[in-house]
């Protein structure tokens, strides 16, 4: 269920300046806590790049200027490096971890040295592209374009973005970086999931807009090991509570100790949770992280992934976010909180409207409509995805729309609200890649905008389960519809397109040749 949350007043595209990295022990764990950091935070230095003055005569050519402006800013991107690997080792910093987020959401990184990553900070560095030529299980696909036995899976161009960095708190001592990923051009890479929603985010901002979103996932923690889910086949796992208990204020108190760790944590982490509860189901959890610039949502919602799992190993957890776990429980939703904002106000919002909502909001909501069916294999990108969509279990089922109404898979919040009013994508479950996800639901809205779509009556009530806008309810018909779909290639370009409804091609044609533990069960004694 989601938990309401305030849009921004006056949104910015810039990250928000942040505390003093301050490396300090936990009141709870003999572990360190480092505070979190960025280029521009008091704790790390700025880097100041010196003036240069150009000796060029007036009459040099423009060739010879360019070369000169070349050296000019590769000085300047030298010295940044130098200041800024300067601050980290001011903050007790002694190495690095570097990386980026594959077509599944999946972070891919390595440890370098300071010294490394000065130079990575001044040059980019080289990354083995085969992190966008295989699956999730790293399986090498047989049908992507963008790299293979062919290219010889060469280095990809990675070019890190220091405004994304952070020291991390459980590992004392390590600061974090993300990068974007070009081709062998120099272009972004088309496969890099990052790449793909600065790209929606840029036309937003050349429409006038300033994008903001704020995602919640659902989870689950069990009482296992990586290794405990071998052993057991993923089967006969132990929550960490039991029962049905939706917004328990007891359950929260008995693992108060866990509670504590992942809110401080991820605080330190430069990740804004706005709300965190028990959601219904054993073990079932639930966090609201705070609206931000689309960008700075994405990197915060697919850090906070991979930071959950870290934080639940050192408690003897395991974190799950698997959209249907088990045929019995609800599944885990994934929703995606969006408005569009102009000169410091919400352009959703219009008081002589009904509902507050804009010509804008509605036009963004129409383009949203219109592509959902085919956007559906970025919604809901594994096969498990589907076994969310069934009646009854808070997932929709159909295109639709409402006013707070938590059955369509468009849920308008805090109508008539100038500074909260938003959308809800509740059609997203948790096993999202939130780049692509975020991408997709912006890029739909802005063409509803582009194309001033007029917006179809709302549901009143129930939703319901079928009719002519029914979503594709496997991933073979949603990718068949992702592909052919000409308005999602307008939207996010041919090459993403094509390699992603090959990656997800794959993922099919795994699945159809694996035998499933039902078969096994119903035809090994019975046939």
């Amino acid at each position: 269920m989601a938990s309401k949350k305030k849009s921004p007043k006056k949104p910015s595209a810039k990250k928000p300046s942040a505390k003093k990295a301050v490396a300090q022990k936990s009141s709870k764990s003999s572990r360190q806590s480092a505070g979190k950091a960025s280029a521009s935070r008091p704790g790390l230095k700025k880097a100041t790049a010196k003036k240069t003055t150009s000796k060029q005569a007036p009459s040099q050519s423009k060739r010879s200027a360019k070369r000169a402006g070349g050296k000019e800013r590769a000085v300047t991107e030298l010295e940044r490096a130098a200041a800024m690997i300067a601050s980290l080792k001011e903050a007790d910093v002694s190495r690095a971890k570097i990386g980026g987020f594959d077509i599944d959401g999946v972070l891919r990184g390595k440890y370098v040295s300071l010294e490394k990553l000065q130079s990575a900070l001044a040059k980019g560095f080289g990354f083995c592209d085969v992190i966008f030529g295989w699956d999730v299980a790293d399986m090498l696909y047989d049908n992507v374009k963008v790299t293979g036995w062919e290219t010889g899976y060469p280095d990809a161009h990675a070019v890190i973005d220091p405004k994304t960095l952070r020291l991390i708190p459980w590992e004392p001592g390590v600061a974090a970086f993300l990068c974007d990923f070009q081709d062998g051009s120099g272009k972004a890479h088309p496969a890099c999931p990052r790449n793909l929603l600065k790209k929606v985010q840029s036309r937003a901002e050349n429409m006038g807009f300033t994008p903001c979103f704020g995602a919640e996932f659902e989870f689950m923690f069990f009482k296992e090991t990586p290794d405990s889910l071998i052993e057991k086949g993923h089967r006969g796992l132990q929550p960490l509570d039991p029962g049905m208990f939706g917004y328990s204020w007891l359950r929260t108190g008995q693992d108060a100790e866990l509670m504590d760790d992942i809110l401080s944590s991820m605080d330190d982490f430069a990740i804004n949770i706005e709300g965190f509860h028990t959601e219904t189901g054993p073990g079932i959890y639930e966090c609201a992280i705070r609206f931000n610039d689309v960008l700075e949502a994405a990197d915060q919602a697919a850090l906070f992934k991979t930071s959950l799992k870290q934080i639940a190993y050192e408690h003897g957890l395991v974190a799950s976010f698997m959209a249907k776990f088990s045929v019995d429980l609800p599944g885990a939703s994934g929703h995606l909180h969006q408005s569009l904002w102009r000169d410091g106000k919400n352009a959703f919002y219009d008081g002589s409207r009904k509902h507050g909502m804009s010509k804008t909001m509605r036009h963004y909501l129409a383009g949203q409509m219109a592509l959902m069916q085919d956007l559906t294999a970025v919604y809901s990108p594994t096969i498990n995805s589907y076994k969310r969509y069934a009646p009854g279990l808070w997932a929709p089922l159909v295109t639709s729309w409402g006013v707070d109404n938590r059955t369509c898979a468009l849920r308008v919040v805090a109508p008539d609200e100038p500074s909260s009013l938003r959308i809800e994508n509740r059609q997203t479950a948790a096993d999202i890649n939130p780049y692509l996800a975020m991408a997709a639901s912006l890029g739909a809205g802005l063409y509803g905008i582009e194309k001033q779509l007029e917006l179809s009556d709302m549901t009143q009530g129930d939703a319901g389960t079928d009719g002519p806008g029914k979503l594709p309810n496997t991933l073979k018909e949603a990718t068949a519809r992702f592909r052919k779909s000409r308005p999602v290639r307008q939207v996010l370009g041919n090459a993403f397109v094509d390699h992603y409804a090959a990656t997800r091609e794959w993922e099919v044609r795994e699945y159809e040749k694996a035998v499933t533990d039902w078969e096994l069960r119903r035809y090994f004694e019975t046939v």
